[in-house]
């Protein structure tokens, strides 16, 4: 694969003989030109699967009134993240599959991390919130109404968002500070903060302290809110009296803890992970979390939801024979 390097001078005092890097190239997932065509049809299809289906979930929940519950509004909101998730990552990827040069410029480079970060910390947050929903709807049922009320998840969803935006500005704004020089090959297939801390020319000590505190505050907080409602649920299931019972309350819970357990296992190990490690053990996590999930997310949640068959299925029969 032809390398391309592109570079502008600039003048520090200690750095009189480097050049600013103005374009990175992209590795991508592999450097075997025979396998790039199979990939590009591979992740095309994952792509409009991923579309699809979350856009399905979305329009899905809109239409169905009995949907309009604060369950499948985080739930709507989960398929609008891994949507955009998916679209920040993946188009750019299938361009690169097929170009001869994987170049992409050091302010588009800047604004996919920043988009990506925005996507990745919503996912872990929203997921702590639909626990939460969880927790209230079964070891609280007749209060679920009251306690999860419009104003709540309005606040809820905002607050997501909220950290999201803060968590990405901060690490974008630190990765501005950070000078390159002469290499410019980012082993990954996206602009990543690891890939990005291995060109780096100049001190990344804050960089990744900032990285390990958020982090662990993004994965962590997030874990043990789920851990902790999913711990007074189990609770609360085991003191129901009927099988029917137990049997309902576990399926209402089943497809999150799944979606959870995929998110935040492939998370985990990318960000927290010895920097010994293999970049390219990376690169796999990261396509997992970056193109797999956001497909596999809708899915989980319609084929074991039967009110999303069931809604579905009402809204197939209307379009069809009305």
């Amino acid at each position: 694969m032809l390398l391309l390097f592109s570079v502008s001078q600039v003048h520090h005092p200690e750095k009189e003989n480097y050049s600013a890097v103005t374009e990175f190239i992209l590795a991508g997932l592999t450097d075997q030109s025979e396998l790039q065509i199979p990939l590009f049809f591979l992740f095309l299809g994952i792509y409009v699967v991923t579309m699809v289906g979350n856009l399905g979930m979305i329009i899905l929940i809109g239409l169905s009134s009995h949907l309009h519950t604060p369950m499948y509004y985080f739930l709507s909101c989960l398929s609008f993240i891994d949507l955009c998730h998916s679209t920040v990552i993946t188009p750019k990827m299938l361009v690169n599959f097929v170009s001869e040069k994987n170049i992409i410029s050091y302010p588009e480079c800047m604004t996919q991390l920043y988009f990506f970060l925005i996507f990745i910390i919503s996912e872990c947050h929203i997921l702590a919130v639909m626990a939460y929903d969880r927790y209230v709807a079964i070891c609280s049922p007749l209060l679920y109404n009251v306690i999860m009320s419009y104003q709540l998840c309005s606040w809820l969803v905002g607050g997501v968002g909220t950290m999201a935006v803060v968590g990405a500005t901060v690490h974008t704004g630190c990765m501005l500070r950070i000078y390159f020089c002469k290499d410019n090959i980012v082993n990954n297939f996206f602009c990543d903060l690891l890939p990005l801390f291995k060109l780096s020319c100049s001190s990344t000590y804050i960089n990744e302290v900032v990285l390990l505190a958020f982090s662990s505050f993004n994965l962590f907080v997030p874990t043990l809110t789920i851990l902790s409602s999913y711990i007074f649920i189990l609770f609360s299931i085991l003191r129901i009296q009927s099988t029917a019972g137990r049997s309902k309350a576990f399926s209402t819970c089943s497809s999150h803890i799944m979606a959870v357990s995929l998110f935040f296992g492939s998370t985990a190990f990318m960000y927290l992970q010895p920097s010994t490690n293999s970049m390219d053990q990376g690169k796999v996590s990261s396509v997992f979390y970056t193109i797999v999930i956001p497909m596999l997310n809708p899915l989980i949640y319609s084929l074991r939801n039967k009110d999303v068959k069931v809604a579905l299925k009402k809204l197939l029969e209307k379009r069809f024979f009305s």
